[in-house]
């Protein structure tokens, strides 16, 4: 199981989710944040810490935003890791 950073990320770059993680599983793009789903230890500390609330289980994910689930997985090893 992994977190997902959905629609509302876009713009934002808030960094108070990953100042939370445990792990660095954020990776920084050009516009938002996603998570990595290989480094997600699922232990939900960035939900309640993301300003804009973007930040899904990937089971409670809307489903107007299933496409972030792919990105999320497509983009992570792509782009920087944040800490």
């Amino acid at each position: 199981m992994t977190h997902i950073v959905a629609e509302p990320c876009i713009k934002c770059k808030y960094t108070d989710c990953v100042a939370v993680c445990p792990v660095d599983c954020f990776h920084e793009g050009v516009n938002m944040l996603i998570i990595d789903p290989e480094e997600c230890i699922d232990c939900g500390a960035c939900i309640d810490e993301c300003p804009v609330h973007a930040i899904y289980p990937e089971e409670d994910l809307p489903e107007k935003w299933g496409e972030f689930k792919e990105l999320n997985a497509k983009y992570s090893p792509l782009w920087p890791v944040i800490t």
